[in-house]
């Protein structure tokens, strides 16, 4: 089993940052992917960003070159920086983890939401 705990969310204007942390406890050492996820009211949960154990990263076309995934192995923690906020960033953000053996854990979610 792994746990995850997200801490960062908050309320920012337009163009302002904020940087999501998502801490992993448990069956750690079985991390594969660990990535964000987010989902708008009335919109399906969709990708944000995942980064690999062996440092590759992938972003959604939305957020490219103003969010940044960065991982921590030895911390077992997952991070991102967002710049540039839009409101259209406005959302729950949820981390997620694949373990090697391709099961999948999510964390609770917190709300970022940037005003106009």
């Amino acid at each position: 089993q792994v746990q995850l705990v997200e801490s960062g969310g908050g309320l920012v204007q337009a163009g302002g940052s904020l940087r999501l942390s998502c801490a992993a406890s448990g069956s750690t050492f079985r991390l594969n992917v660990m990535g964000w996820y987010r989902q708008a009211p009335g919109k399906q949960r969709e990708l944000v960003a995942t980064a690999s154990s062996g440092g590759s990263t992938h972003y959604a076309d939305s957020v490219k070159g103003r969010f940044t995934i960065s991982r921590d192995n030895a911390k077992n923690a997952v991070y991102l920086q967002m710049n540039s906020l839009k409101p259209e960033d406005t959302a729950v953000y949820y981390c997620n983890v694949v373990t090697y053996s391709s099961r999948n854990y999510w964390g609770q979610g917190t709300q970022v939401t940037v005003s106009s």
